[in-house]
């Protein structure tokens, strides 16, 4: 068995009739194939587990022999630690590629740990941001790197880059779960996410008029569904999120209150005052329909109310205000009429303390005005006593 040199790997002639082998005299286990074709490939071969393996390097011309030889002496040496590259490169060969993971995570991960609202943001970041960039790359390929970059490139919609992170690496904790990536190996992980700026806007005394009013006037003059301003009503006066309202049905309805057996903290009574039940006993119930919000769709609740809600604001002069900022709007109309912060917390079904705590600034504000009135009070008695 000669040396490989390229000498000696040039004079190698093809067999017409087989394939053979030429093996390394200087390193066993290190050789070059001569297929029929005349092609000619490095090859490793050891024994594992009591068989005979073997490992292509690569093709004669695209590395030199120096090259294939170094490289041979690497998957040796990991054979000798107990290593199988061959069978290494098979699972490779025959793994996930990022789209293929991405699938079997909505089809056997989400439908049984995700509500549908996180359900639709976790589809759409897989369709619009991980699918196009990396969804054609195997998923044990994926480095830190690649998130990395993904997440940079994102950096314009901080809160879109942060959300396709986490959406990323539940993904991958799920490869470790099924064995597509070793454990620990989640590429996320020291990602830094961006800083989000909280979007703090609360209705006026005055705009919160003026809306009352165009709902009123929408729906008067038929430019805007009865459906439609009967759920901003609603989002006003109870601090709802808007999927609550939205899939409401009249069954939770009873007379303390609004009894979800969803919501994003889980079941949950949301408690109404007599404004409420005003409103709920003027919206006429759509027939053979369970939903409060009824729909286009015979029995299907409305989905459609981020476009008539545009179409308000802008006749409302408020375009800036978001749906959910009606949410906002009624813990500071609460704080503003005494509540503490614990009451609000409770109106609006906050599972954690610190979700409240955003609103603490307003609650400062609301005491510091108390105080200014009570301590001018004071005054104003001790002057008027000093007349």
């Amino acid at each position: 068995m000669p040396k490989l040199t390229k000498r000696t790997i040039d004079a190698a002639k093809p067999d017409l009739m087989r394939d053979y082998f030429i093996w390394d005299d200087d390193m066993p286990g290190f050789g070059l194939r001569v297929l029929r074709s005349g092609m000619k490939t490095y090859q490793v071969q050891y024994r594992h587990g009591g068989r005979t393996r073997r490992n292509s390097i690569g093709k004669h011309g695209t590395i030199t022999p120096d090259e294939a030889r170094k490289i041979a002496k690497e998957l040796l040496g990991r054979v000798a630690k107990g290593d199988n590259p061959a069978e290494e490169r098979a699972i490779h060969r025959g793994a996930s590629s990022v789209a293929e993971v991405c699938e079997r995570f909505m089809k056997e991960y989400v439908p049984i740990h995700c509500k549908e609202t996180t359900a639709k943001e976790y589809r759409r970041s897989v369709d619009l941001f991980i699918k196009p960039t990396i969804g054609t790359r195997k998923a044990p390929d994926i480095i830190r790197t690649d998130i990395a970059k993904l997440h940079h490139n994102l950096r314009d919609k901080p809160y879109q880059a942060n959300r396709t992170l986490g959406v990323l690496s539940v993904i991958f904790n799920q490869c470790e779960i099924w064995g597509l990536r070793p454990d620990g190996s989640n590429p996320c992980r020291h990602v830094k996410k961006y800083t989000e700026k909280k979007r703090e806007r609360f209705l006026s005394e005055e705009e919160l008029k003026r809306l009352w009013d165009t709902l009123d006037n929408c729906e008067q003059e038929g430019t805007e569904s009865a459906a439609a301003c009967n759920t901003y009503r609603l989002l006003i006066l109870t601090g709802c999120r808007l999927g609550e309202i939205q899939t409401l049905k009249w069954d939770y309805i009873k007379e303390d209150g609004i009894y979800l057996p969803d919501s994003k903290t889980g079941a949950k009574k949301v408690y109404i005052g007599q404004a409420v039940h005003d409103t709920l006993t003027k919206i006429k119930r759509a027939p053979d329909n369970p939903y409060v919000i009824p729909g286009t769709v015979k029995g299907q609740h409305l989905t459609d109310l981020q476009r008539p809600w545009r179409r308000i604001r802008s006749k409302a002069e408020i375009n800036d205000l978001r749906i959910h900022d009606l949410r906002h709007s009624f813990a500071s109309f609460g704080l503003s009429s005494g509540l503490s912060l614990a009451e609000i917390g409770k109106l609006l079904g906050h599972s954690q303390v610190q979700t409240t705590s955003r609103y603490a600034h307003l609650a400062e504000k609301i005491t510091q005005k108390a105080a200014e009135r009570t301590s001018g009070s004071i005054l104003n008695s001790i002057e008027k006593l000093s007349v």
